[in-house]
């Protein structure tokens, strides 16, 4: 059931629990676009897990309100507020894709609260040193953080274009990335009950509009808000060597620079192949 619970400067973020109610609190941050109805384990394989999961729309997507402007950074201060409603002192996180940076952000921003942060086929700042961030990243994507240099009006007009398709019918974003997947990530979408999780999730995301996509968007391609090399928490980092949306490359980049962070990058597995390791970062975020 979705709660709807307030932030500090009064904004209502929608967030919901599964799981077991007693179990070690774990915060899954979703992709980019998202919502809190994302890729998940079920509810009983949580609860034999002991694992209390939180999962919550970021600002601008599903039924939270709009954080305009919003840096990475700023789901460090959403998390701590969820966590403070819930009764929730330590936590881990795991964020996938576009909710890999913000698991990062907890990391280095909530160190007293963030017991373990793992991320799974997430991207590395959009400034980084040595890293051609485009290598190797599929042309949808290239377009993407393309419009976003060009500025907020640019990526804006785009992605509500996109979002106004996707809302008539959420499956044609599904087919629409076939072309650009993996063998193995072909694999995995195909798989009845995963399209109508991704439908879900979709529809979920853009009901209202693409706030929260624009907003992503820009987030990743200006400044994070903190140094991956200021996190003192440990790290679990995790890509399928064939990723094609969000390169490998990204995470062996962070590996680098985040103190003790343990790395691996599996051959074989690709963007979605995050959904077949999840149960197992989860439980070891969980600890």
């Amino acid at each position: 059931m979705t709660q709807l619970i307030r932030t500090g400067d009064g904004r209502k973020l929608a967030v919901e629990e599964h799981g077991h109610p007693d179990g070690r609190p774990v915060f899954l941050l979703h992709g980019t676009p998202g919502s809190r109805l994302g890729q998940a384990p079920r509810g009983a394989l949580l609860y034999w897990l002991g694992i209390r999961l939180i999962t919550f729309d970021r600002p601008g997507y599903g039924a939270s309100d709009r954080l305009p402007g919003r840096q990475v950074a700023a789901v460090a201060a959403d998390a701590a507020a969820i966590a403070d409603a819930l009764g929730i002192d330590t936590f881990g996180v795991v964020g996938r894709s576009g909710g890999a940076p913000h698991a990062l952000a907890c990391a280095a921003l909530l160190p007293g609260r963030t017991t373990r942060a793992a991320t799974l086929v997430g991207l590395a700042p959009r400034d980084g040193q040595g890293l051609d961030w485009f290598e190797g990243m599929a042309e949808s994507n290239v377009r993407e953080y393309t419009n976003a240099a060009d500025g907020l009006l640019q990526v804006t007009a785009a992605l509500n274009l996109r979002a106004v398709a996707i809302r008539a019918n959420p499956k044609a974003l599904v087919d629409g990335l076939r072309g650009e997947l993996s063998n193995s990530d072909r694999r995995i979408v195909s798989d009845t009950g995963i399209q109508r999780m991704l439908v879900r999730n979709f529809r979920e995301a853009l009901r209202s509009s693409a706030d929260g996509w624009v907003d992503d968007v820009m987030a990743f391609s200006t400044g994070w808000g903190f140094r991956p090399e200021a996190i003192n928490t440990p790290v679990l980092l995790w890509h399928g060597k064939d990723d094609a949306f969000a390169p490998a490359e990204h995470t062996r980049w962070l590996a680098e620079r985040i103190p003790g962070a343990y790395l691996v990058v599996e051959s074989g597995a690709a963007h979605f192949g995050a959904l077949e390791v999840l149960a197992r970062v989860l439980s070891w975020a969980a600890g």
